[in-house]
């Protein structure tokens, strides 16, 4: 029965973790708590129901792999190059500066340097499974924050393996037969470049040809191996199993197979990453937090706060916003998965007691457990605090509010991504005074410098929105990616300004209702927009005319898209679709200058006969024409009001069309 252990092992922990995830889901609290709380229940220290805990720990460290696996799939190549300056200087502060206050309070305790240190490297990581999950599941992951958050999370994750080599020196142990360090630095350093440079050449060539082969099994199979494939290769070379996996997942992620290769990991990367998470709870001693409850509970909030004011201050010099900063640091003021592999590699080194495992084990999932509650509240405890103490508003906002203030009757574009950057262009075209909001200091430079009317400020504020006058405004548009910012800026600006029109761009339907309810005029889902499109272009294929496919676009908005919500029937059937296609219509045809239509008229053109259309109505200078008489003589601009079939109307449009 031995050989069969494992397997009860994972009967227990799936039929223990199915229930527990199940009320955190009911209960709206992340899976990963439900994971840890599974841990805790049925390990060692908890139930005994699983009492060796090293066989589903093998099974977590595939899970590691493929954590980190999909986390370069979601990042590619091209984004970390894009997030350059962010990954580089926000995480390489981040990182010394915990690294180093954590080592001073430790040398006040009377603890040694070289432990002082990885206590340090232990506190400065933080938990990007959980960050990402969280924010993923909040819509939050192109809000600014997230946009930093990944950023100092990246290089965090770049940080294991050097912290992974510099454990045995600060332990003072160099294992029989090791290289010296800086040859296993150098020989790090090329066989990563090797990985990237080689994957980038090999690997699309090789999923090319495996995707000729139409076989959704043999593609799978590839991605797993690649990923898999590097995880051992850059662990032969000993170095650490994620770091080989996240480069497969970054050099797969800028090939157009990415999103694919992605989809198809993903349940394989959630199953595992649960049997980490469970794991992790586990390794945890009850017996020792229950002892020692007011420790643990003083290192959990040292640790909170510690890394919530150096994340926050590094957030800050990167020009970010007051709420923006607190945000980010609250995301990053967990300890880290990363933290426990470095524990298990320094505790045969003698850098832990027992006591101070447990301590670490204690505090870690404990800050764990508070991670995705925190990151929850982070947005109203940044505006709360912004009210506060942040009545001087950024710098940015201040300096530049005079050209706000003098605004009446005007737009308010909230975000000045792609949606933000089309919309003041067609507003400037049209002499329609406007003014932007945009929490990125880089964009809110660079758009100065193209004279655009643009602040630095956050639109969930009473405070901004009063500078960039919201209650003489007559619309305010919401066109960013952050759906907890999008709520709480439409209840704001509807409180501020009652008559105010507010449309609001998002991603996400289940949105919809709720932002109607806080106040918005006008939502606008992507993902419904996407639906009337290639409804409006099937329908062309089918011959029905513009004017009728118009018509039930409209009518499909004007209803708020209940016909694609399925609150509502199409007004329009489908067997009328096909006698619209197949019977008559109407359409709205402008003769054109150039057009062999000038100057004649419908006898001389013999229009009825031939192209089977029959002129209804004439508009000419805003006199309307209704029944042209036979000696009524095109001119070029005017606009004519047709009928006949979908046929009948091409072959018009071709008569009336400028040469």
């Amino acid at each position: 029965m031995h050989q069969f252990a494992l397997l009860r092992d994972l009967v227990i922990l799936v039929a223990v973790a199915i229930p527990v995830v199940a009320i955190a889901y009911r209960l709206r609290i992340p899976t990963v708590v439900g994971f840890l709380l599974t841990g805790i229940a049925i390990g060692p220290h908890g139930l005994a129901l699983i009492g060796q805990p090293e066989s589903v720990s093998a099974l977590a460290e595939i899970g590691v792999v493929l954590l980190l696996f999909a986390i370069g799939l979601e990042l590619s190549l091209s984004r970390i190059i894009k997030l350059g300056r962010a990954v580089a200087l926000g995480g390489g502060l981040q990182m010394a500066g915990t690294m180093a206050v954590t080592a001073l309070i430790a040398g006040a305790l009377s603890v040694p340097p070289n432990r002082g240190v990885f206590i340090g490297a232990l506190v400065a990581l933080s938990s990007t499974a959980i960050v990402l999950k969280v924010y993923t599941d909040r819509g939050e992951l192109d809000t600014p924050q997230g946009r930093v958050v990944i950023a100092i999370l990246l290089f965090q994750d770049l940080c294991v393996v050097p912290l992974m080599l510099l454990i045995p020196a600060l332990a003072g142990a160099t294992p029989a037969g090791a290289r010296p360090a800086t040859l296993v630095v150098i020989g790090s350093v090329v066989l990563t470049a090797a990985l990237v440079l080689v994957g980038r050449v090999a690997v699309p060539r090789l999923l090319e040809r495996v995707a000729a082969l139409r076989n959704r099994e043999i593609f799978t199979l590839c991605i797993v191996l690649l990923g898999l494939g590097a995880a051992y290769l850059t662990a032969s070379f000993g170095l650490s199993l994620a770091l080989g996996a996240f480069i497969a997942g970054l050099v797969i992620s800028e090939s157009e197979y990415g999103v694919q290769a992605l989809s198809d990991i993903l349940p394989f990367r959630d199953t595992f990453s649960g049997i980490f998470f469970t794991s992790i709870g586990m390794l945890l001693d009850i017996g020792f937090v229950l002892q020692h409850l007011a420790l643990v509970a003083g290192a959990t909030a040292g640790v909170i706060l510690l890394k919530t004011a150096v994340a926050g201050a590094v957030v800050r010099s990167l020009k970010r916003s007051l709420p923006v900063s607190l945000m980010s640091a609250l995301a990053l003021a967990r300890v880290g998965e990363f933290s426990f592999v470095l524990a298990e590699v320094a505790k045969p080194l003698n850098l832990f007691t027992e006591e101070s495992y447990q301590l670490f084990l204690g505090a870690a999932v404990l800050s764990m457990l508070t991670a995705p509650f925190v990151i929850q509240a982070a947005g109203p405890l940044a505006e709360w605090l912004g009210r506060r103490i942040g009545k001087h508003l950024p710098a940015a906002l201040a300096e530049a509010s005079e050209p706000a203030a003098t605004l009446a009757d005007h737009v308010i574009v909230v975000g000045y991504g792609l949606n933000g950057r089309n919309l003041a262009k067609a507003l400037k075209a049209s002499g329609i005074p406007y003014v932007i909001l945009e929490q990125n200091g880089q964009v809110v430079r660079q758009a100065r410098l193209n004279r655009e009317p643009i602040l630095f400020g956050d639109a969930t504020r009473h405070e901004v929105l009063e500078r960039v006058g919201i209650k003489r405004a007559r619309v305010i548009v919401f066109a960013i990616s952050a759906p907890a910012d999008e709520r709480r800026g439409v209840a704001v600006a509807r409180h501020l300004n009652p008559d105010v029109r507010i449309v609001v761009r998002t991603r996400y339907v289940s949105e919809l209702e709720e932002l109607e309810r806080l106040g918005a005029d006008q939502v606008i889902p992507e993902e419904f927009e996407t639906s009337l499109e290639i409804f409006a272009r099937v329908l062309r294929l089918y011959g029905v005319p513009t004017s009728t496919i118009r018509q039930e676009v409209e009518a499909a908005r004007g209803e708020h898209y209940g016909m694609l919500r399925g609150l509502s029937l199409p007004g329009m059937r489908l067997d009328l679709l096909r006698q619209l296609g197949a019977k008559m219509a109407v359409e709205t045809i402008e003769v054109e200058a150039g057009s062999r239509a000038v100057g004649e008229t419908p006898v001389t053109l013999a229009l009825r006969r031939q192209t089977g259309c029959t002129v209804i109505a004439a508009v000419r200078g805003g006199q309307t024409f209704h029944t042209p008489d036979p000696d009524f003589r095109f001119h070029a601009g005017d606009t004519l009001v047709v009928v006949g079939t979908a046929e009948a109307l091409a072959r018009a449009g071709e008569i009336f069309k400028g040469r």
